[in-house]
């Protein structure tokens, strides 16, 4: 049953932002019922409410409910006011305890924005929350909320320092291809592979030309290792092959090269797209710390959007995340956490061969099912 779970107890002992005459409920109450509420659907404090009154008699079971349940608005009270650090630090110690750590797990790392949260008339252009997903255990490992006055750069050293990476490879995008926290997942005792795009001035000039001499010579010479991929499928084929260059020598043809903390390789990727009307040919390179194969690589790189498929999208479909409109103080951050536990826990739920979204409807309209030892944490 999901009471018996030990999921609660790594949120037993967060202080209470309530003081006095405030506290009608014990926090504990409130932080599951949101937690079962948001994995069976629910959307909002009204609908968390609404989820523990239809639900009051089985919570009663195993919570101390004399005082009824909470109103949507003391929901929506605790969780702007939880100090949003605490509660996300409660959630990744939670998930290090899911998580089954191996060397070489990818972990993806990327920024998503919550549409619905802008609020035009204040001039706000919207939350910001950047998250990293372990590929390995297809679970959200953590979340930070990029400041409003600042960009992913300042959220992801933030969000790095609070996960245990030991032996994993770290993917991030063009944006956050910064030396500084090249330096931090090595210092992690982590592995990096970092896109490079135009943004990145003299290393992507660097990267083109010294591929494109590879190229011109027929890489006469040169010590590298590549792979091929072929897929087919919705009347459109791709073929991708990649290209490893790991020789210290051509390291120096970066102008900055030995700012890049344990840099390993270098890496062109070419991917060609072919539909019935035109043919699409990208050229992606990238950096890495990491001592791995052509195919490893291509893998790897492939993996990193997963964070799309495995977490944006999901969040979107079964929890219509961008559709929400909570905004103030910390309640944004907050219900994200609230998410992504029910996300990890859903993921975790592997009795039924359905999508995440069947299984949100599942663990409501059936209490053996939420209750199941398959949502033990």
């Amino acid at each position: 049953m999901f009471p018996e779970t030990n999921i609660m107890s790594y949120f037993a002992d967060m202080d209470d932002p309530r003081r006095g005459q405030n506290i009608t409920h014990p926090l504990i109450n409130i932080v599951t019922i949101a937690i079962l509420g948001v994995i069976c659907g629910a959307d909002g404090w009204v609908d968390i409410e609404r989820y523990g009154n239809a639900k009051k008699d089985w919570l009663s079971s195993f919570l101390d409910l004399e005082k009824g349940i909470p109103l949507h608005d003391s929901f929506g009270r605790v969780f702007r006011w939880l100090d949003e650090t605490v509660f996300q630090e409660c959630f990744v110690k939670w998930t290090a305890s899911l998580c089954q750590q191996t060397g070489g797990d990818l972990v993806a790392m990327d920024g998503k924005k919550l549409r619905r949260s802008q609020e035009r008339r204040k001039g706000r252009d919207g939350i910001w929350m950047v998250s990293a997903w372990s590929s390995e255990n297809r679970l959200v490992l953590g979340q930070k909320k990029v400041d409003e006055k600042s960009n992913e750069i300042t959220a992801i050293p933030e969000l790095l320092a609070q996960l245990d990476i030991t032996g994993c490879v770290v993917t991030l995008d063009a944006l956050n291809t910064q030396t500084a926290i090249a330096k931090q997942i090595v210092d992690a005792k982590a592995d990096y592979i970092l896109a490079v795009k135009k943004n990145q001035g003299t290393l992507y000039e660097d990267l083109e030309n010294l591929f494109a001499g590879f190229e011109y010579d027929h890489y006469q010479d040169v010590i590298y290792e590549t792979a091929q991929s072929k897929n087919e499928g919705h009347d459109r084929q791709e073929f991708r092959q990649i290209w490893v260059v790991s020789e210290p020598e051509y390291q120096q043809y970066l102008r900055h090269g030995k700012l890049w903390a344990s840099l390993k390789n270098l890496i062109k990727l070419v991917t060609v797209r072919v539909t019935a009307n035109k043919t699409e040919t990208t050229s992606r390179y990238f950096i890495s710390s990491w001592q791995a194969s052509a195919q490893d690589f291509m893998t790897a790189i492939r993996e990193h959007w997963q964070i799309e498929n495995g977490l944006h999208w999901v969040l979107d479909i079964a929890f219509r995340e961008d559709e929400s409109r909570i905004r103030k103080d910390h309640a944004p951050q907050n219900m994200a956490v609230l998410r992504h536990l029910a996300l990890n826990l859903l993921k975790q739920e592997t009795s039924v061969k359905v999508g995440i979204a069947a299984r949100c409807k599942m663990a409501g309209w059936d209490n053996d099912y939420l209750g199941s030892g398959e949502f033990h944490g």
